[in-house]
């Protein structure tokens, strides 16, 4: 589901969002804010470590890690947490930037993201214009600001 053929020197953005909606808000706010890394959404926990770990209908990708995985915890088959979780069970995607993106602003969700080795907490704004900017702002970070460790 990836938007363009990708290179492995690109910084991939892995979106994981199962609404449609926020899905198209997510990428209009990439478009505004002129991030054109290469998007490849996912829209279910099982799915998203399909993708990152190779595997069932990703087993041929390009050998390429996210850049950021931007990650809603209210998802099909498996949550936002249980996937944070198994990425961070594996050593290949111990360090993988994870920035749970979400509409939730329970406590408990806060601090079990940040137990389990969220990166950050973004709480997704209800206002379009504020929406668009807090991704500018993820985006700029996590692409250009945030160093990573080579593999």
């Amino acid at each position: 589901m990836g938007v363009k053929k990708m290179s492995a020197s690109e910084k991939v953005i892995l979106l994981v969002e199962d609404n449609p909606d926020d899905e198209a808000l997510t990428l209009r706010a990439f478009e505004k804010n002129h991030i054109r890394n290469p998007v490849v959404v996912v829209r279910d926990g099982a799915e998203a470590l399909d993708w990152l770990f190779a595997r069932g209908a990703h087993a041929d990708r390009p050998p390429i890690d996210p850049q950021v995985v931007l990650l809603d915890l209210k998802l099909p088959k498996l949550n936002g947490m249980e996937v944070l979780q198994r990425i961070r069970a594996e050593e290949r995607t111990r360090f993988l930037p994870v920035v749970i993106l979400t509409s939730s602003r329970e406590d408990q969700d806060i601090a079990t993201g940040y137990q389990l080795g969220a990166n950050s907490y973004v709480v997704k704004p209800t206002d379009s214009k504020k929406f668009a900017q807090i991704i500018g702002d993820v985006g700029y970070y996590w692409l250009t600001v945030n160093q990573r460790p080579q593999s």
